[in-house]
């Protein structure tokens, strides 16, 4: 959680004038001892009611050393462990058949050695249920056919939240949406119809279920019956929102946020959901378009004003709602483990964050229950506990506190041995012995007290310096440190040798992205230490450096080669050669030249129809002079960043603002500006916040203007609906005008749904097939667009009354018919087998003024009967006189047998025994030979006193493939397929 969003508190915890009396018991041992920690804490745990056999099991494990005990508390009472229901497994609390009204409640660990006692998270012990519904079904409904209506689940008593489902007269045969049809709020229970249906008439029962932890729970209602009377007038109805999410949502940050809403209309409303003051978050995802608005993961980002749009083409409603977004406590700052001198002070600091701000209090571990008002003392350590609490959650931070005496001691903390220190330079020499409390301390050399003076300073806490270091200043140091407690001392030698110097300081340089550079630096320092380069940029560490060596006259170089310069690489480079006693370091500036870097504070202002202002900062120029700006742009409807046109054209380096021109009306859109200079162009500025064009009046007509069809009396008018680019407004619609050819008066209708894409205009005077002139424009909030051009539509006509005349049915195979008649515009065929009834006739349909059609697919040796009836879209008029055809004999069912072949040079002779038709079968009148190659095919068909072909062999002495049949008037034969390639022969 980020700071500057959440509650904060902080208390601080001054330790100074309390003292807490151990009053007996073991002492925690410094160095050796510590105190608990917590590895693992309990959970709340919701356990089923009535369930007698089972376990609960707390955990709670903590680190410690000696190893800790447990206690446990419920309700602030202590557990009776020990008792035959309550089992303590390490730190665990197991507790054997719980029982609602004695078991449950808020349960903590306490942890203990002898250093002291921490308390646990609170876990919560509850007894989930869930009752049967009552007795008594509710009242039955009925609604009309086009309606809404909802049913009441009216849940039973239960513990924790239940989710709802429903389902129709048998389990489970679940309610689906429908296409949003059906919705059952998770909030209620209830189940809501957008728009009923005669076959929804049922049975209906809600089924709810409880999760638990170790099990789940369902039970459902008795029936709730509803009945949907057919309403042969059904009207259409504008949305109207049933189901309303609250005017104040209170969601906690980290977890996820539904908001639901549904609406009754005809036809069934769509839903859309966005965020009034900002963008709806994309987290919504699909949610966005339904029923119940999802938001994973909330955030403080995401409170604010929402709104659910329930629409179609009658109208729309509309409902506002607020979510705020609250927090668990967090910690931004805690206390931590501390050792400190007796008699001292400590200040002990807790921050914690939350909404609403959280409240902190101390837990202060106090054996023997008796506190003093008195200097820090050895009776003060322990463990202590800071917490911080709101209605979401309480969580705790622990520290131990030692407080320390001792006399001084410098074994663990001795002076350096050996401290070698450089001519001209200075030293320090620190004194740092364990001692409690803080020890007096003094430095010596040999038998001579140091004091302060212009060359040496010894600091009250014990550190010695040495200034401008000479020869005569080597030798042993001794520090004596002394308490109450007692004294002690230790002594170090300074060691004086030669000083480091820089020979060869790195350069200036400049140069050109992309470009390479080296930086030298040559140094020379004591023969007897080691010498160490680095180099740093603007301070930071440089790694990747090229190290070259030279052993003569102690003198080394690390040179740092820059490979492909980059802008982000100029600045100040810092050569440092070191050894263990002191360094020197030389500092070069690099200048990098290149394209300039992004424009800042890009501001949209003065957003009119198609046109917007952009303000911005010049950006770094990175030393080359800005030549020009462009500025980009992207809206819902580009699929990535373009050039925008602007006013000016070309905008000038030294410009700051410029206006965009060429912007769709009513439209959103996004800028960025990026700057170029000779050398290139620059990264864009950060993006604009996201801004909208004023509406204007539409300037195109709808296009796609047609129709015609229908039933009788109508007219129907089609189009294609705008794309949004095109609206350039809200309370958007169409307007349409029509009338009859060779008329003056136009009929003018609106409709108000953008994604309607036709109408539908009813009068029983309507003449069939009557031509109507029909042009349409579009409107929205600021006016009304051009009209479009006249199109020219028929209204509905009327079916056929003629049947077609003088039809002619002939069998051309044992497959196929051809039947013929008199000219007709759009005819269908109606043909069945003798014994078949007439209503199982299959259907050909021919368009146009064709005068015959082939019939396929049929039975041999059968007799059919066949109708030609005309139709159009008014549907189809009288059948003809029924006309009689028989289908021929099939043809033989088998192949040519005894297939051979023989090649002479470039052709291929093939031969094969004569098909002899059986009795039931049409009589064989030649052969069909079908020669295919590479894709190729060629036919040739041979009388029946030919079973012999002599064809070309291909020139590139690949094969083919050779299908021979049989043929007759029955159709073709069975075919026998063989390959031919010369290299067979």
């Amino acid at each position: 959680m980020k700071l500057e969003i959440g509650w904060l508190v902080n208390l601080i915890l001054c330790v100074c004038v309390c003292v807490c009396v151990l009053t007996g018991g073991d002492v925690c041992i410094t160095g050796h001892d510590s105190g608990p920690v917590f590895e693992e804490q309990p959970s709340s745990v919701v356990y089923p009611e009535g369930l007698s056999k089972g376990t609960v099991t707390l955990n709670c494990q903590a680190r410690a050393s000696p190893a800790a005990t447990y206690r446990w508390h419920v309700n602030g009472t202590n557990v009776p462990v020990g008792d035959l229901r309550y089992t303590l497994v390490a730190g665990n609390l197991v507790i054997s058949g719980p029982q609602y009204g004695s078991d449950g409640g808020s349960y903590q660990c306490l942890a203990m050695n002898r250093c002291g006692t921490i308390l646990s998270r609170v876990a919560n012990l509850k007894f989930g249920y869930l009752h049967d519904f009552s007795g008594e079904g509710q009242s039955p409904q009925t609604v009309y056919e086009g309606a809404g209506a909802f049913l009441a689940c009216q849940a039973p008593a239960h513990y924790p939240a239940l989710s709802y489902r429903w389902f129709v007269n048998d389990f489970p045969s679940f309610v689906k949406p429908d296409g949003g049809r059906w919705f059952v709020s998770q909030v209620t229970g209830n189940l809501y119809l957008a728009k009923a249906e005669p076959n929804d008439t049922a049975s209906y029962f809600c089924f709810t279920t409880i999760d638990m932890d170790i099990s789940t729970k369902s039970t459902f209602s008795k029936a709730n019956q509803l009945t949907v009377q057919p309403d042969a007038n059904t009207r259409k109805s504008a949305p109207a929102i049933k189901v309303r999410f609250p005017a104040e949502t209170y969601a906690l940050a980290g977890h996820t946020t539904q908001l639901e809403c549904f609406a009754y209309g005809n036809p069934i409303p769509k839903l859309r959901w966005r965020k009034v003051d900002g963008l709806l978050p994309s987290k919504a995802g699909a949610s966005a378009e339904g029923p119940i608005l999802t938001l994973p993961e909330i955030t403080f980002h995401d409170e604010g004003v929402y709104e659910c749009e329930a629409y179609n083409s009658e109208g729309r409603d509309k409902h506002q709602g607020r979510i705020n977004v609250q927090a668990q406590p967090e910690w931004l700052q805690v206390m931590s483990d501390s050792e400190v001198e007796i008699s001292s002070e400590l200040h002990w600091t807790c921050v914690a964050a939350g909404k609403p701000r959280p409240s902190i209090r101390w837990l202060l571990e106090v054996n023997g229950g008796r506190l003093k008002v008195i200097n820090l003392a050895l009776e003060d350590s322990g463990m202590y506990q800071c917490v911080a609490e709101n209605k979401h959650d309480t969580i705790y931070s622990n520290a131990e506190l030692r407080v320390q005496v001792q006399a001084p001691d410098f074994r663990s903390n001795p002076v350096r041995r050996l401290v070698p220190a450089a001519r001209g330079g200075q030293v320090m020499l620190e004194c740092r012995p364990r001692a409690a409390p803080k020890p007096t301390l003094f430095w010596s050399r040999g038998t001579e007290l140091l004091t302060n003076s212009s060359r040496v300073t010894v600091t009250p806490d014990g550190i010695l310096w040495i200034h401008n270091i000479s020869r005569a200043d080597e030798g042993k140091y001794t520090c004596f440190a002394e308490n109450y407690l007692g004294k002690a001392n230790s002594t170090g030698h300074l060691s004086v040798r030669d000083a480091t110097k820089i020979t060869l300081a790195p350069s200036n340089a400049d140069i050109n992205q992309e470009e390479n550079v080296t930086l030298q630096c040559h140094a020379s320092h004591d023969p007897t230490m080691d010498l160490t380069f680095t180099w740093a940029h603007n301070g930071a560490l440089v790694l990747d450096i090229i190290e070259f060596q030279l052993n003569s006259n102690y003198i080394q170089y690390w040179d740092l080669l820059i490979v492909s310069g980059q802008l982000s690489q100029a600045g100040t480079y810092s050569c440092t050669a070191q050894t263990v006693v002191d360094s020197a370091s030389a500092s070069a500036k690099l200048v990098v030249r290149g394209p300039p870097g992004p424009p800042g504070g890009l501001v949209v202002k003065n957003v009119a129809e198609t046109s917007a202002e952009l303000r911005w900062s010049r950006g770094y120029d990175n030393h080359s002079p800005i030549g020009k700006y462009v500025i980009m742009g992207c809206s819902p409807l580009s699929s990535g960043w373009r050039t925008m046109r602007t006013e000016p054209s070309n905008i000038e380096g030294n410009a700051e603002s410029a206006r965009v021109v060429g912007l769709l009306p009513w439209m959103d859109y996004e800028f960025q500006v990026i700057a170029s200079n000779i050398l290139g162009s620059g990264e864009p500025s950060m993006s604009s916040h996201t801004v909208r064009t004023q509406q204007a009046a539409p300037t195109v007509a709808p296009s796609g203007l047609g129709g015609g069809g229908g039933d009788r009396n109508e007219l129907i008018i089609t189009w294609t609906p705008m794309a949004r680019e095109y609206q350039n407004g809200d309370g958007f619609g169409y307007i349409l005008a029509f009338r009859k050819r060779n008329t003056p008066t136009w009929v003018v209708e609106r409709v108000s749904n953008v994604e309607s894409s036709r109408y539908v205009y009813s009068n029983q005077s309507l003449s069939p097939y009557c031509p109507f002139e029909v042009k349409i424009k579009a409107y929205n909030r600021k006016g009304e667009g051009p009209f479009s051009q006249i199109a020219l539509v028929h209204s509905a006509e009327e079916e056929p009354t003629v049947a077609p005349l003088r039809i002619n049915a002939t069998a051309l195979t044992a497959f196929e018919m051809q039947v013929s008649w008199d000219p007709v515009q759009h005819l269908s065929i109606r043909y069945w087998r003798q014994h078949e009834r007439e209503a199982a006739a299959d259907r050909v349909r021919t368009a146009g003024l064709e005068t015959t059609a082939r019939v396929a697919g049929l039975r041999p040796s059968t007799r059919y009967h066949v109708t030609v009836l005309a139709y159009n879209s008014a549907g189809t008029g009288p059948a003809s006189p029924k006309s009689t055809v028989t289908t021929r004999r099939p043809p033989p069912n088998r192949p040519p047998g005894n297939v051979f072949w023989k090649t002479d040079g470039s052709w291929v002779t093939v031969r094969w025994d004569h098909v002899k038709a059986l009795g039931n079968e049409s009589a064989v009148l030649g052969y069909k030979v079908l020669y295919k190659h590479e894709g190729q095919s060629a036919l040739k068909v041979l009388d029946k006193g030919k079973t012999s072909v002599t064809l070309p062999l291909p020139k590139d002495n690949g094969y083919v493939v050779l299908e021979i049949r049989s043929w007759g008037e029955g159709g073709d034969g069975a075919a026998h397929e063989t390959i031919v390639s010369p290299s067979m022969a």
